[in-house]
């Protein structure tokens, strides 16, 4: 038999403003099923976790609260007037030195903003403004108390841009208090580009001890745009005890999670920082870091949450136009799959996943930014709506999306998609499908794995009589090869295929279900309830 083609390159994402900002694909379209007929529409059936009023809605768990800041509907802290600030976005949120909760926003403008989405420039533009909150309910909003200032009700620029380099601006992305110091994770943004994507000149930690009044940028605490200092270029912080990790990804929104930690009295020592590798936790393996959650991972934040005896990573996926949470036992994982908790459809343009660092119990905060019209919201869930299952692989069952959604978090080479609501599944109401009338066709998507350790796919495959050369199975990304794979022909009815191995030591692999086209005819393949665990 052929060997099997590499995967294709990753298709480009939903169409975005060529910002760092996000936008929600909102309209469904006709969707090739398995049968090779146009999505029909089904009978409804009550379905748990679903909306039994929509054919196979899925209602996602977090609400929104109020708005925290910019211009919108149940405005509690009236930014516009108390401050200026019109239009805005992020909204990282930590306690600070003080006690407060403090907030750092991204891009913000004024008097003469266009009303929808960031800008103009000239619209009494600062890269970055600071807030205070101190209120401890939070289920009528976060109530800000005050913002840095650099006149009367004027809020403040707190980092400068660099004039050393090319930079458009300065964003902050994770922040954290060390006894009184504030010190914030920032990315110094060369220019924005395609969508999801931008370019960066560095990252940093700045720093300040009178409570965000005055900050500091040292250039010997940061990391840099090309090594392995490129793969945190955003950031967020996570305290445990002595302890602070660091999870970062790359310029734009499309890359991997990987981890670093340091002692809490040396943050601002980049030499004291022990990196996560296929080998332990490693002073040296900035350049040889691997995966603890799988991309396409943008704006992250990551705090403990004693409710679940779990961390818990909320992050924009921008292949879903979702906002997604994923659990685990420890920082460097196994984390889950994960499980949307607030998608486009629902709040256009949504991006940003900020927690409140109150977040501990069984009630989630945390900030979320919308693009249109630019404002940041304080959105709540339960902790009991977050996934906690050992399985590794997103949406697993197919079943975690809206009508109409395409195949994220799944990629497709070939011919593939979901059937959603036809009565092909063999759990719940969705299926993946493959359908090979050339060469080969496969359903895939990256999952992180611990280097060394043993772990088991299982997957539920049906398929046509003319099958004769389907896989399941797991494959190094990028054209890397085969780890292991379970073949099979034609399956008459839903059949588990499990297939064992050890992860090599990128921490990284792809989980794939495909055949080729077969000499009777066309071939299709149905795929549903995927789990990779890991075994030790």
């Amino acid at each position: 038999m052929p060997r099997r083609p590499e995967p294709a390159p990753r298709p480009s994402t939903i169409g975005r403003r060529d910002v760092l900002r996000g936008a929600a694909l909102t309209a469904a379209s006709m969707v090739l099923t398995s049968t090779g007929a146009a999505a029909a529409t089904a009978a409804p059936t009550t379905v748990p976790g679903w909306d039994a009023a929509v054919p196979w809605q899925r209602v996602f768990p977090a609400r929104a609260v109020a708005l925290l800041a910019g211009q919108g509907a149940d405005d509690v802290n009236q930014t516009r007037d108390r401050f200026a600030v019109h239009a805005t976005d992020l909204g990282v949120m930590w306690r600070d030195g003080r006690g407060r909760v403090a907030i750092a926003f991204g891009d913000t403008y004024g008097p003469g903003w266009g009303g929808n989405g960031a800008g103009p420039h000239t619209a009494d533009w600062r890269c970055n403004v600071l807030a205070h909150a101190s209120n401890p309910s939070l289920a009528d909003g976060l109530r800000i108390d005050s913002m840095i200032t650099d006149r009367p009700g004027h809020a403040a620029q707190i980092l400068a841009r660099d004039t050393s380099v090319a930079e458009e601006t300065v964003i902050p992305t994770a922040g954290i208090a060390v006894g009184s110091r504030d010190v914030l994770h920032y990315m110094s943004v060369r220019h924005w580009g395609a969508a999801g994507t931008w370019v960066t000149n560095y990252a940093g930690l700045a720093y300040s001890d009178d409570g965000g009044q005055t900050w500091a940028k040292p250039v010997n605490n940061r990391w840099s745009a090309t090594g392995g200092g490129a793969r945190f270029q955003l950031g967020a912080f996570a305290a445990d005890g002595d302890t602070v990790y660091l999870f970062g990804t790359p310029q734009g929104r499309f890359g991997d999670v990987v981890l670093a930690r340091v002692a809490t009295d040396r943050l601002l020592d980049p030499a004291s920082y022990q990196y996560w590798t296929a080998q332990g936790w490693d002073r040296t393996g900035l350049d040889r870091t691997v995966p603890v959650l799988a991309g396409p991972v943008g704006e992250l934040s990551v705090l403990y949450n004693e409710h679940l005896r779990r961390w818990v990573a909320l992050y924009l996926d921008e292949s879903r136009a979702a906002i997604v949470a994923r659990t685990a036992p420890a920082p460097n994982g196994p984390w889950t799959g994960g499980w949307i908790v607030a998608h486009g459809q629902d709040f256009g343009g949504l991006y940003g996943a900020f927690l409140h660092p109150a977040s501990t119990g069984r009630e989630l905060y945390f900030a979320m930014s919308q693009w249109t019209p630019y404002h940041v919201r304080l959105m709540s869930l339960s902790a009991d709506e977050l996934p906690v299952e050992s399985n590794l692989v997103q949406d697993g069952g197919f079943e975690d999306r809206p009508p109409g959604a395409g195949v994220g978090p799944w990629r497709v080479n070939g011919r593939g998609g979901v059937d959603q609501g036809l009565g092909y599944a063999r759990s719940g109401e969705n299926n993946g499908w493959i359908r090979a009338d050339a060469g080969w066709n496969d359903l895939f998507q990256k999952v992180a794995v611990r280097p060394g350790a043993r772990h088991r796919l299982t997957g539920w495959v049906r398929s046509s009589a003319a099958t004769d050369g389907g896989y399941l199975g797991v494959r190094r990304p990028d054209g890397g090869g085969t780890i292991a794979e379970a073949p099979f022909g034609h399956v008459a009815d839903y059949a588990p295929l499990t297939v064992e191995f050890t992860a090599d030591e990128a921490g990284e692999a792809e989980v794939f279900c495909g055949g080729w086209a077969g000499s009777g005819g066309e071939v299709w393949i149905q795929l549903d309830d995927v789990v990779l665990e890991p075994l030790d």
